[in-house]
C-alpha cells in the first residue's frame, strides 16, 4: 500500500512554497529544519497533485497515497485524515501536513505523541475514549492489517484494556489515566515515531500500515 509515497523525494528543485505557509515559522513550532520543510514540499506536491493539483491533499488523495484506491476506506484512516485536516475543512493545507507529520518526528515530545494517539482513539471527540470506540480501532487496525481474530479475542484485547486504563471506573478512558497507561505500555508510542523524518529519506507516515493491535501483557 504504501509503495507509492516510497521515494517522493526524486525532485532537487523546490517548488515555492504557499505564501501563508513560512517555513521559518513552521521550522519555529516543530522539530524540521527550514530545508526539511521545503523537502517535505517536494512529498506534499506530489501528493496533492495525484487528482487536483490544487496544493491541497483531499481525502480521496489521502485514501489514494494510502492504499493505490481512493475507494477504499477505513476507519483508522479516515481518523488520520481527520487529525491531519486541523481546520476541518475536508482538505489538508501545507501547514497542517508539516505541524501534523511533526508529531512523529523522533525529536518530537512523548507528550504530543500521547496526545495525538488518544485524539486517534478518541472517535466522537468527547475527550474521553470509550470501550465502543477502543473495540471500533481494534477492528479497524486488524482490517488494516488482512487479520482476523475471533469476537471472543476482540473483546479479551478490549476488556483488558479497560480494565488497566481505567483506574476510575466509570466506564471511558481520560486524558490523565491515558497518559498512564502509555506509560505503562511504551509500545502503543512505537508507531509514533518515525525514524527516517530526522534524515528526510521520506516515505508517507507508515503507522497506518504497520501499526500492530495491542498486545498488554
Amino acid at each position: 500500500m504504501m509503495d507509492a509515497f516510497k521515494g517522493c523525494f526524486c525532485s532537487t528543485k523546490t517548488s515555492k512554497l504557499p505564501r501563508d505557509e513560512d517555513p521559518i515559522i513552521l521550522a519555529s513550532e516543530t522539530p524540521f529544519s527550514v530545508n526539511e520543510i521545503e523537502a517535505l514540499h517536494d512529498l506534499f506536491k506530489k501528493l496533492s497533485s495525484t487528482i487536483v493539483d490544487d496544493d491541497l491533499i483531499h481525502k480521496e488523495e489521502f485514501q489514494l497515497a494510502l492504499f493505490s484506491n481512493s475507494s477504499k476506506q477505513n476507519l483508522f484512516s479516515n481518523r488520520v485524515f481527520d487529525l491531519f485536516d486541523a481546520k476541518h475543512n475536508g482538505v489538508i493545507k501545507f501547514g497542517e501536513f508539516v505541524r501534523s507529520l511533526s508529531v512523529f518526528h523522533p525529536n518530537a515530545s512523548e507528550e504530543d505523541k500521547i496526545t495525538f494517539a488518544f485524539r486517534l482513539y478518541d472517535l466522537r471527540q468527547t475527550g474521553y475514549i470509550e470501550r465502543v470506540e477502543l473495540k471500533e480501532m481494534v477492528l479497524a487496525i486488524l482490517r488494516e492489517l488482512d487479520s482476523t481474530l475471533t469476537d471472543d479475542a476482540v473483546d479479551s484485547i478490549v476488556d483488558k484494556t479497560m480494565i488497566e486504563a481505567d483506574l476510575n471506573g466509570d466506564g471511558r478512558i481520560d486524558p490523565e489515566e491515558w497518559k498512564d497507561f502509555v506509560t505503562k505500555n511504551p509500545s502503543l508510542l512505537k508507531n509514533m515515531t518515525l525514524p527516517y523524518l530526522k534524515e528526510l529519506t521520506l516515505a508517507f507516515p507508515s503507522f497506518v500500515l504497520n501499526t500492530e493491535v495491542p498486545d498488554y501483557k
